[in-house]
């Protein structure tokens, strides 16, 4: 049918009911034991799976255990240990100089505040956003991932197109006691079934009342563009 519902209040409630019911341990999946972990984790995750995130660190956390360790790391060695990493070279400067404004202005510690998170090299709203919901169980915003902006705009619930808008629109009508776990449930349906390419319409829990799904529509609202 792929009809959403009158408002986006109504889309909205239904689609996180099913997706609560579909998804009931989404998490996030970076592993970590500490806040200097999931800063890093976070940080390399930018344009880079999760799951090649995982695999470099459990080396790397064994290397680098505090701040200071990256902070004083050798740039080219530290390059050359995340060479797996998308956009490695960048991340190795940026992580460097992270660590150093952390030692230098932080005590050694990762900060717990937007404006302090964003100030360190390299680290955006959304890197700022996971590290505060999951280093210190603060919950100040939505974190807008590439699954997040593309399942928001298919399903009819914003027609903004950048991140930081995306997240202010979503902020305006998602529950705040929503904010957290709604980037996980759709982490993990864009994951299972609505992929960039070729979603599994058909096997989808919510295709009845998406706007974009290809059973019934021509446009993929999140791309703006015509269906393959």
């Amino acid at each position: 049918m792929g009809e959403p519902l009158a408002t986006r209040d109504e889309q909205l409630d239904e689609i996180l009911d099913r997706l609560y019911d579909e998804y009931p341990d989404a998490t996030i999946s970076l592993n970590f034991t500490n806040r200097l972990e999931l800063l890093i984790a976070v940080m390399l995750s930018a344009q880079c799976t999760d799951e090649r995130v995982n695999k470099e660190t459990a080396d790397l956390f064994e290397k680098y255990q505090s701040p200071e360790d990256y902070a004083n790391a050798d740039v080219d060695e530290l390059d050359e240990d995340l060479s797996s990493i998308t956009y490695h070279r960048n991340k190795a400067k940026w992580i460097k100089s992270s660590c150093r404004t952390i030692v230098e202005e932080h005590d050694g510690k990762v900060p717990d505040t937007m404006s302090e998170l964003t100030d360190l090299k390299g680290v955006g709203r959304k890197t700022a956003n996971v590290v505060l919901q999951h280093g210190h169980d603060t919950v100040e915003g939505i974190v807008v991932d590439t699954h997040v902006r593309r399942l928001s705009r298919r399903l009819g619930l914003t027609e903004e197109e950048r991140p930081k808008t995306i997240e202010s629109d979503l902020m305006t009508f998602v529950p705040e006691e929503d904010w957290q776990q709604l980037t996980h449930l759709f982490i993990s349906h864009g994951r299972a079934t609505c992929t960039a390419r070729s979603p599994d319409c058909d096997d989808c829990i919510v295709e009845d009342v998406c706007p974009s799904s290809q059973l019934d529509h021509e446009i993929d609202l999140a791309s703006g563009e015509p269906w393959d």
